[in-house]
């Protein structure tokens, strides 16, 4: 018999037990477990029609028109979750513990699998979990600088060299800015799983890097409680000269595409002034990209400072730096972390 546990208890085994998430696909795009598997149940349309039945007859009409879709697709089932769990161990939930995963759980149990677990409560338990897993204190340092300081290119180093890092950007597949996509981005929802999933094997007690970040990271945002307290935390702030930047945002930045940059000016145009995006457009017909980056700098350069000045003046600790290099830039910023590190400064949660 299907055996159920807690989300928590499910962590316990999750590098051993795949998991299959039985919910619709739409659902599962919105938002799901990291490395969860997909075999739905009913098909949208299918969850929809049921759901329909459900509101309109009964629960039990449902029920019976649930069967109708499910009958056909049992020996599917069976031979897409051998895919997933060839080693008969294997754990299931729904939206919220109930029907879906109940039943779908016990037809693996009645077909040869050893160990099947249902996560009680289901995805709901889930984002329970991961919302509260954000409030555990932590030792956070805030990597600031103005855009083109290759602030993520620069936390990755620091990762190489054995530092606990969060690449929200990365997570995000945006760079943070109007010309910043750089892929499909997840949905809102699937961006704090995914935060998540990686919170939630770090060290605490340890120092962990974090690239200073606006809330809203191209369409979707750190969560609230997240985003709050990483204002909260010390910031080591990168100084590079605006053309030292400018040179590296051509090399980091896809420049094929020039009407997309020619859209991404546009969207900037009003706190650019009329002249100064008239240059960048001009620049831009020109393939002048560097003379392009120096102009929309000026703007995200003002612009942060902005949000830099909100911040607690003790709490930033400014490195100068002369021109962009990766690992020697990552190599000073420990440096001069190791100065500042026995100032005192109070854990913070996040």
């Amino acid at each position: 018999m299907p055996k159920e546990i807690t989300f928590s208890e499910y962590l316990e085994l999750a590098g051993t037990v795949p998991l299959i998430d039985v919910r619709s696909p739409g659902e599962f795009v919105k938002g799901h477990i990291p490395g969860a598997t997909n075999i739905p149940l009913f098909r949208n349309d299918e969850r929809a029609h049921v759901g329909t039945v459900y509101k309109q007859e009964s629960k039990e009409a449902a029920i019976e028109v649930g069967y109708t879709y499910v009958n056909p697709k049992l020996k599917w089932f069976i031979s897409e979750s051998e895919k997933v769990a060839p080693s008969d161990k294997i754990a299931v939930h729904c939206w919220r513990g109930g029907m879906r995963s109940k039943s779908f759980a016990k037809h693996l149990s009645d077909n040869g699998f050893d160990e099947v677990y249902i996560i009680t409560d289901g995805y709901k338990a889930f984002r329970k979990y991961a919302r509260e897993a954000f409030s555990k204190e932590a030792e956070i340092m805030i990597l600031g600088g103005y855009t083109g300081s290759a602030k993520t290119h620069i936390l990755h180093c620091l990762k190489e060299l054995g530092e606990q890092t969060i690449d929200l950007e990365g997570l995000a597949s945006h760079k943070g800015s109007a010309f910043g996509k750089i892929g499909e981005q997840p949905s809102i929802e699937q961006f704090e799983n995914n935060l998540f999933w990686e919170w939630k094997v770090l060290d605490y007690s340890k120092t962990i890097w974090i690239e200073d970040e606006s809330h809203r990271i191209g369409l979707v945002n750190i969560p609230m409680n997240f985003y709050e307290n990483m204002r909260t935390c010390p910031v080591v702030f990168l100084d590079i000269p605006r053309n030292e930047r400018a040179k590296h945002l051509v090399k980091d930045y896809p420049l094929e595409d020039k009407a997309m940059l020619a859209e991404s000016i546009s969207r900037i145009s009003k706190r650019l002034g009329g002249v100064d995006t008239k240059k960048a457009q001009a620049h831009l017909e020109n393939n002048e990209f560097f003379e392009v980056a120096m102009i929309t700098l000026k703007y995200y350069d003002k612009y942060y400072l902005r949000g830099l000045k909100n911040r607690e003046h003790n709490d930033i600790f400014p490195l100068k730096i002369e021109e962009i290099n990766y690992t020697q830039n990552a190599k000073q910023i420990l440096e001069h972390y190791d100065t500042i590190r026995n100032k005192e400064h109070k854990t913070h949660a996040i």
